[in-house]
This record gives C-alpha cells, structure tokens and sequence, in this order.
C-alpha cells in the first residue's frame, strides 16, 4: 500500500468515526427511541463483558476446559459467590486472584 492510500484510509477511518460517534448530535431533537430498545441497550454493556471474559473462563487456545483441575473455575465461582454477597467490583476481583494464584503457583493448574 503506498503512502497515499495509507493517508486516504486514515483520514476516512476518521471521517467514518466522527460521523457514526457524532451521529447523535446532529440533530436538532433528541431521536426517539422504543421502549424495547431502551431496555436493550441498558444490558448491552453486560453482554459485551460476558462475551469477553466466558471464553477465557470457560475456553483454552479455542478448545473448553476438559479437566476440573484449572484454576479459573474455582477463582471464578469464589469471585462470582463474593460478587453476590459483598455487590463490589475490586472485591471481587481480588477475591478471584486470590484462588487463583495460590492454585496456580502452589498446584500448578
């Protein structure tokens, strides 16, 4: 690819970014939104994040986790049980690694 097409596709990329994160704001009044997709998009952030963190719990090099002996299932039940007893974030995010690096470097799961 020469430099001018490099150029050309940066500053369309860029063109195309504004655009659909300005699209919003365009107008003059606020874009009336159904009721189903206002729920829908209140979820949305959920989804992504299980969509992210399931293969990794659940998935190793695109094959699932045929043993019971991984690490990642017992530090994700404890950060899963400690997020629905304490409701906190950073809790259950030391809660998990504090399984996990234990089973990991002491029994080498």
């Amino acid at each position: 690819m020469s430099e001018a097409m490099t150029w050309i596709a940066l500053l369309g990329l860029g063109a195309i970014t504004v655009l659909t994160r300005g699209f919003f704001m365009i107008g003059e009044q606020p874009l009336p939104i159904p009721d189903w997709l206002r729920e829908l998009l209140k979820v949305a952030p959920l989804a992504a994040l299980v969509a992210v963190v399931a293969p990794e719990v659940f998935m190793t090099q695109g094959q699932l986790i045929a043993t019971w002996q991984d690490a990642r299932w017992p530090a994700a039940l404890a950060a899963t049980a400690y997020y629905f007893w304490r409701r906190g974030i950073l809790g259950t995010i030391l809660v998990g690694m504090a399984v996990m690096l234990p089973l990991k470097l002491g029994l080498g799961w």
